[in-house]
């Protein structure tokens, strides 16, 4: 690739665009390559400031915000190194739930495609006709997706194992959340109540409701109470391990959902918002200042975000998951192939990769659109204002126009086309990624 950058390639792609700039050294090509986010030179055709500028004088006609926060959208709008449309596209702004984009950028830097949390279960005492001699201890390690069914395969797996009573208590240690609950002692009373089926309440009658057909229902009856222990017993004897879906699934969840949760684990995993925030500007090739995070899902407006880092971490993340033969529809939803989630009710062009942020008085939105005229346009809009509802209608209107006077390509490229076999959360149930562990 740089070979082909150092020829000129770049150049000469820049000229058929209509961009007169002089022709790109060795140097110029190493830089672009190494910060995708960089820009060489404006686009001569105006379509996309022209658009922007129009959109921004909507908002204000509109009353879709006031005349006080004008100046408080931010936008950036890029094709290859070529800048498309820029308004306050270099200043840190509250960016919501963008901050995911950071999140799973670091994680999957950090951990690769295809790492899966363990869940480690344990008892403190022998296991005699069917029933645990002590307690049963459960050690998470970080699973941001440990859900009903994961809780149900389990107690299926002890029950499989001839496990049907616990005389002791439940243990929780380490890192362990259940249906997003992160507040240990509650998450362990939920996962309690799920391995005995006597004491299911709707949510887990429904959830089994709704997996495979013929799935048992666990009946693991624990005579004590849930603890929860800062260190396991050493003497445990380790029955199951449990692993979650591989990180490349977690991502797509937590992004389809924008689930606050799931990011806020994943961001403990890398070390923190700090860690994410120093590591995804540096991957991105932005100035540390641009991204400024106190946590990994972005509640709060102090998560600050500038629209060119959101573009150019994307594109990083784009770079990253091609090196593992994904690309970014694996890892965020697309209009027309994902149905649910944060995509459900907006009217976005075919084919466009995107993740939203909202909080009160913020709406944003992020992604990368196919076009035939300009490939790929890379696009991230931060607004403020408290009518989300209609920020996010001028959005989509926003990305309708532009998508209209650079058309639709023929088909949706190779480089956003999604991988089903990434995309199918079933192939990899619950049950199959239990692990036995002891042997009687």
């Amino acid at each position: 690739m740089l070979e082909l950058l150092g020829s000129g390639l770049v150049s000469l792609w820049l000229e058929m665009a209509g961009v007169q700039i002089k022709p790109l050294d060795a140097l110029d090509a190493l830089t672009w390559q190494s910060s995708p986010g960089l820009v060489l030179a404006p686009d001569p055709n105006p379509t996309g400031a022209t658009t922007v500028q129009g959109y921004l004088k909507k908002l204000i006609t509109s009353k879709v915000v006031g005349q006080n926060l004008a100046e408080s959208q931010g936008i950036w709008m890029q094709s290859g190194p070529m800048l498309m449309a820029n308004h306050q596209g270099t200043t840190p702004l509250p960016a919501a739930s963008l901050t995911k984009i950071a999140t799973s950028l670091v994680a999957l830097k950090t951990w690769g495609p295809d790492y899966q949390f363990d869940t480690l279960v344990s008892a403190t005492g022998p296991v005699v006709n069917g029933v645990v001699q002590g307690d049963l201890v459960v050690a998470g390690r970080g699973d941001p997706l440990f859900v009903w069914e994961e809780a149900i395969a389990l107690g299926n797996t002890l029950n499989q194992m001839g496990i049907k009573q616990v005389k002791g208590n439940l243990i929780i240690t380490g890192n362990f959340a259940m249906n997003f609950q992160r507040q240990p002692m509650l998450a362990g009373v939920m996962l309690k109540q799920t391995l005995n089926r006597a004491t299911w309440g709707r949510p887990a009658i429904y959830i089994h409701s709704t997996m495979p057909k013929g799935t048992p229902k666990p009946q693991v009856v624990i005579a004590g109470g849930v603890k929860v222990e800062a260190q396991p017993n050493p003497q445990q004897v380790l029955l199951v391990r449990h692993r979650s879906l591989p990180l490349k699934q977690l991502i797509k969840e937590m992004n389809v959902y924008s689930n606050n949760d799931m990011a806020e684990m994943l961001a403990d995993s890398v070390g923190g918002a700090g860690v994410v925030q120093s590591t995804a500007a540096s991957l991105a090739r932005v100035p540390q200042v641009e991204i400024q995070l106190i946590n990994g899902s972005g509640l709060g407006p102090e998560n600050r975000i500038s629209p060119r880092a959101a573009c150019a971490m994307l594109m990083a993340i784009q770079g990253e998951a091609a090196a593992h033969q994904l690309n970014l529809a694996d890892l965020f939803p697309m209009s027309g192939f994902d149905h649910r989630g944060t995509l459900h009710a907006r009217h976005i062009p075919l084919a466009t990769v995107i993740k939203t942020g909202t909080l009160r008085d913020v709406s944003a939105l992020a992604g990368v659109m196919p076009t035939r005229d300009r490939g790929l346009v890379w696009f991230a809009i931060i607004n403020r204002g408290t009518n989300v509802w209609g920020l996010r209608t001028e959005q989509d209107q926003l990305l309708q126009s532009v998508v209209k006077q650079l058309q639709q390509p023929p088909t949706v490229p190779v480089a956003l086309t999604p991988h089903s076999a990434v995309n199918s959360l079933p192939q990899l149930g619950a049950a199959s990624r239990n692990e036995i562990l002891y042997k009687s």
